[in-house]
């Protein structure tokens, strides 16, 4: 059953305009990207998934079973990845400004999720902020809204 859900989402990244469920669609392209945040700096740890199953089932309104499910596509998404053209490229579609601000704060709570930013982690956000169109004071203003107090 894990081969047919994957395959619908591979058609279904690949043809994002075809898609039936689009937000879903939409919903593994943001898990991978924060996916990609848990896995730079090469240590990914049960706080670093719990915060991500957390983000999910919150951002989701499903299952926790979905999101492990999500969770299991969105971290093979980003093993066969290239590049995060596919992920930024359905994301900068279909979300505004204040959404990919929203994602770009997720992000850095996810780096925080191991009580740290790593270098690693903060470039990896960088780079994706830039790819998502989320100005250089919208990063910042997310960085500081998402670090813990």
């Amino acid at each position: 059953m894990l081969d047919a859900v994957t395959q619908f989402f591979q058609r279904a990244l690949a043809e994002p305009a075809h898609s039936d469920d689009q937000a879903l669609t939409l919903e593994l392209a943001c898990a991978a990207l924060l996916c990609e945040i848990m896995r730079a700096d090469f240590d990914s740890d049960d706080n670093e998934r719990a915060a991500l199953r957390k983000m999910l089932v919150a951002r989701l309104s499903v299952s926790p079973a979905d999101v492990d499910e999500l969770m299991v596509m969105a971290e093979e998404k980003v093993d066969e990845a290239v590049d995060h053209y596919q992920f930024v490229h359905l994301v900068n579609e279909h979300y505004d400004d204040v959404q990919r601000y929203e994602l770009v704060k997720l992000m850095w709570k996810m780096a925080w999720a191991d009580g740290e930013v790593d270098p690693l982690e903060e470039h990896r956000i960088r780079r994706l902020a830039g790819l998502l169109y989320v100005s250089h004071s919208d990063f910042i203003r997310a960085k500081l809204a998402a670090e813990p107090r």
